[in-house]
């Protein structure tokens, strides 16, 4: 049985070459796999029960609720009155432009949960700033392209979700254990700035300074953005409600701040439900793709012959997790991160669980080397979108912009993978509120 599963899995890789679709790759490779093994017939009655039980489930509305949120406030000025803000408090430091980007991707993402969504929101409104101010197109690309990647791991994150949704691990608790490593990010980055810019100044100068005045002017500006992700995050957090229900909580919430600011047309409710009806459409493809290969997995013995793989080496249990890490950061440069996660965590998730790690802090680390692969050649999505928003830039030269980034992403995930209380900390105090 286990020979099927490998057939099934490089014909899976040849359409991948190939360039079909990873969502309808990773169906067509299972349903043949499992045809192969319990017949034709069974196989797509078991595929159509997959896409009937997946669309059905109640836990998986998170999904649609909260890409419409980020559709939403992208579509309501909240990305242009984020970067004001950090602006005008960090913009007079040598490369503040910058930092104030990486804040302002680092806020965004805290309502919005892509990453494509912030590079491309934010891009519009840092890149010709910079531009003005005479950055190099390293730096302003490559700050924009991986503030970008801080939208899967600040709640909410759609890839979390539908990682407590594979593993059966509490959605709310890997929310809250993704702020602290999330907002150590914000900070990694904009210490990444800072030290590029004390070396050469001339890869961004500083902006002009502001009065205190304007600063809190700006800083009021962004009440309600505070206000909703203090509601979402922190109703998780106190317990008060699930999260699917602070996702449907957190869309009303944006389309009261669209209405509140006079950005409530027609045209913006149109395009909000329009891209999140084909967000979602996408994110539900891939997974029934993905659900579906797992069962391949399953009934090939695979997941078994691997667990009992891993489980015979003599190797330590840290060794283990840095080789399942490093098998990340490999796929990452070559799958979308949203496949990988779905292709890979059914998968590790039991051999991890197996070792004795905690599934919530192997899940924050996967969405953390996930963000790579994001800003890593050859695929690296942020990159071609903001090479996208500015075509007159050179591809090396935004990766040549993202190095240094990927190299300070590289050391937090160090420091989370040997200090698992700084994903895990706040979840356990959270159960002392519930």
């Amino acid at each position: 049985m286990t020979h099927i599963g490998i057939y099934a899995f490089i014909a899976l890789f040849l359409m991948l070459i190939a360039t079909v679709p990873i969502g309808v790759a990773m169906a067509i490779a299972g349903v043949g796999g499992l045809a192969a093994i319990i017949g034709f017939s069974p196989a797509l009655s078991l595929f159509g029960t997959t896409v009937y039980e997946t669309t059905v489930t109640y836990s998986l509305s998170v999904v649609p609720l909260f890409v419409l949120m980020g559709a939403v406030a992208a579509r309501s000025g909240l990305s242009r009155e984020l970067y004001d803000v950090f602006n005008a408090w960090l913009g007079r430091f040598r490369g503040g432009l910058a930092i104030a980007t990486i804040g302002a991707c680092g806020a965004f993402a805290a309502i919005c949960g892509s990453s494509l969504a912030t590079a491309a929101t934010m891009s519009k409104v840092a890149l010709p700033e910079m531009k003005r101010l005479g950055y190099a197109d390293s730096l302003a690309t490559g700050s924009v392209a991986s503030g970008g990647v801080i939208g899967i791991l600040i709640p909410p994150s759609v890839i979390l979700v539908l990682y407590g949704i594979l593993t059966e691990t509490s959605i709310g608790d890997l929310f809250i254990a993704g702020v602290i490593p999330g907002l150590l990010t914000v900070v990694v980055f904009m210490l990444v700035i800072a030290g590029l810019t004390a070396i050469r100044p001339d890869l961004g100068p500083a902006g002009e300074p502001t009065t205190w005045s304007e600063k809190l002017r700006a800083l009021g500006r962004t009440w309600a953005i505070l206000l909703l992700f203090a509601i979402v995050i922190g109703g998780i957090y106190f317990g008060v409600f699930s999260p699917t229900e602070a996702a449907g909580i957190g869309a009303v919430g944006a389309f009261g701040i669209a209405a509140l600011r006079g950005r409530l047309t027609w045209e913006t409710v149109k395009d909000s439900l329009l891209e999140t009806v084909q967000t979602s459409a996408m994110i539900f493809t891939v997974l029934i793709g993905a659900i579906t290969l797992n069962n391949l997995t399953i009934f090939s013995g695979i997941a078994g012959a691997l667990g009992g793989f891993v489980s015979g080496l003599d190797m330590s249990p840290t060794l283990v997790m840095a080789v399942i890490l490093l098998i990340y950061l490999v796929l990452g440069c070559f799958l979308d991160t949203l496949a990988m996660i779905l292709l890979t965590v059914p998968i590790f998730t039991p051999i991890v669980t197996g070792l004795g790690f905690d599934p919530v802090w192997f899940g924050v680390i996967v969405v953390m080397v996930a963000e790579l692969g994001l800003i890593t050649p050859p695929i690296g999505m942020n990159v071609f979108v903001i090479k996208g928003m500015a075509p007159d830039v050179k591809l090396t030269d935004i990766y040549a912009g993202v190095l240094p980034f990927v190299l300070g992403q590289v050391v937090l995930i160090v420091f989370v993978f040997l200090l698992p209380e700084l994903a895990l900390w706040l979840p356990e105090t959270a159960k002392a509120f519930q």
